[in-house]
């Protein structure tokens, strides 16, 4: 008897190809949709409601069409992601294609107002061939590299079936934004930040039957050969000559091997730039082991590896956003499964480098495997910051909510960076703290920790973590609270999220990431 093939994914669709043209809206041959920007009435307008963007008055004039007069019949305010849809089934002289007007609601025209406006549009356009948007013509350039960043991810799908239930529009012309070297580079900007959110969600997405540690280490390397990393994977017999016995434990249940996965990037300046190491959890998926999760709770644990995807799509951006510094990036995977071979309630692992916990929660499994990839990363890389990505606890997300990622930090320099990119990013952050006096949960009778305090959850997590860290700067980032989006909104697709991508690149993008960091 054979064994069947294993599943494979199918073509996939593409996030929308952008292009700029210094044309109005009305005048971009071809395009069945045009989008232009509604603005809300401010306290110091002199209207009674809402005013049109740029390219919106002759688009109007040109299609026959009051546009002012068709958003106030709607009840249109402008508010951010509002889009308020006027057919035009005759089309204009220049463009006789045009079947459709899109108002969009820009809001204060903040970037995370243009970032949702571009969320909104891309939805009220999937399964369309070609858009021409202005929405964004009347703001500064990070306007429109948010604008682009929200409409690439908006436009966010996965399928397995036959098709997927959407396409994404196929070709955004940004019209009336200017074709300038510098409106290029922020359209081209976006396109990266959101093609890496995009990339990160894809990964997560993947069902467990398909991603596994050997596959998620053959994307880190096709990845590598398409962005101009270098990549390294330690295999189970490498994991156990160095000794990771964090992962290796983890991972010894399973049917799918461990894996430790290593990318690099070197900056133009080459390796004397500073070393920062991301380390992201690759738990590809997530039964809580012997510990075993309720089903309910096992449902969504194929996203279980978002740091992990988070950590690769972040490395495969770099480059195109001209990052300064060099970059390191650790995958940490294994599936925490169950068999006859399960890590034991009561067993001892010792990590690399020597320090031991005991396993009294196998459902605390992802500090385990981070441990193994910080202790590696202070031993051998000298970085000058660490940060771990990881969907840790669920004590992060009952102390936030979905919208708000966990951090910590040991110090305040980190702290602030990482705060301002998020916050810039539109994915916002909220330190909390390394209590000492809790060091106390993490004592154990037979190892130097015990891996599952009963107290004070996330928190305890990263006192767990830091002891693998020294002396140096590092920032925990928990992002359990953000891994899934429960529905659609904003920029956030419902499912795997990827969060943390964006604010990553916004940090080691920066003019100066490390600055006052020692």
């Amino acid at each position: 008897m054979t064994s069947a093939a294993p599943p494979t994914i199918p073509p996939q669709v593409s996030p929308p190809e952008f292009a700029l043209t210094p044309d109005r809206p009305h005048a971009v041959p071809g395009v069945e949709v045009v989008a232009v920007a509604l603005i809300p009435a401010g306290t110091d307008d002199a209207t009674d409601g809402p005013t049109l963007g740029p390219g919106a008055l002759e688009l109007g004039d040109a299609a026959g069409v009051d546009l002012l007069e068709a958003a106030a019949v709607q009840q249109a305010t402008g508010r951010p992601g509002e889009v308020t849809a006027v057919p035009v089934p005759l089309g204009t002289d220049d463009n006789p294609a045009l079947r459709l007007v899109l108002l969009v609601g820009v809001g204060s025209q903040s970037p995370r107002d243009l970032r949702r406006a571009g969320a909104a549009l891309a939805r009220a356009t999937r399964d369309r061939e070609a858009v021409a948007a202005a929405v964004a013509a009347g703001t500064d350039l990070e306007g429109l590299t948010t604008f682009v960043v929200g409409l690439t991810l908006g436009s966010f799908a996965f399928h397995l079936g036959a098709g997927p239930g959407h396409r994404p529009v196929q070709r955004v012309v940004l019209a009336a934004s200017g074709a300038d070297d510098a409106a290029d580079e922020a359209m081209r900007t976006g396109v990266v930040l959101g093609g890496a959110g995009w990339r990160a969600r894809m990964l997560a997405t993947v069902p467990s039957n398909i991603k596994n540690p050997p596959w998620l280490a053959d994307q880190a390397e096709q990845l590598a050969a398409e962005t101009g990393l270098t990549a390294e994977v330690w295999d189970e017999q490498r994991l156990t000559k160095e000794g990771f016995g964090g992962i290796l434990g983890v991972g010894q249940a399973s049917a799918t091997p461990p894996r430790l996965i290593r990318l690099d990037y070197v900056p133009p300046k080459g390796r004397r730039a500073p070393r920062v190491v991301l380390v992201g959890k690759g738990i590809t998926f997530d039964t809580g082991g012997l510990s075993i999760k309720p089903a309910e709770a096992m449902t969504n644990m194929k996203r279980d590896m978002t740091g992990g995807a988070v950590v690769m799509a972040v490395m495969g951006a770099l480059r195109d956003l001209g990052c300064e510094v060099r970059v390191t990036g650790l995958v940490a995977a294994a599936e925490n499964a169950v068999s006859g071979n399960s890590l034991r309630p009561g067993d001892v692992l010792r990590h690399y480098g020597g320090r031991t916990s005991e396993v009294t929660n196998t459902d605390a499994e992802g500090r385990l495997v981070l441990a193994d990839g910080l202790a590696y990363a202070v031993a051998e890389l000298d970085p000058v910051v660490v940060v771990d990505v990881a969907t840790l606890t669920g004590a992060m997300k009952v102390a936030l909510g979905q919208h708000t990622g966990g951090f910590f930090a040991n110090r305040d320099e980190l702290s602030a960076a990482l705060l301002t990119a998020g916050e810039a990013a539109g994915e916002p952050l909220w330190r909390m703290p390394l209590v000492p006096d809790y060091e106390e949960y993490l004592a154990s009778p037979v190892a130097d920790a015990d891996n599952g305090p009963r107290h004070a959850g996330a928190i305890s997590a990263a006192l767990f973590l830091q002891h693998f860290v020294g002396d140096v700067p590092w920032a925990h980032l928990d992002i359990a609270s953000v891994g899934d989006a429960p529905d659609d909104r904003h920029e956030w697709t419902k499912g795997p999220t990827g969060f943390g991508v964006r604010l990553l690149l916004r940090w080691l993008t920066s003019d100066d990431p490390l600055g006052g960091i020692s």
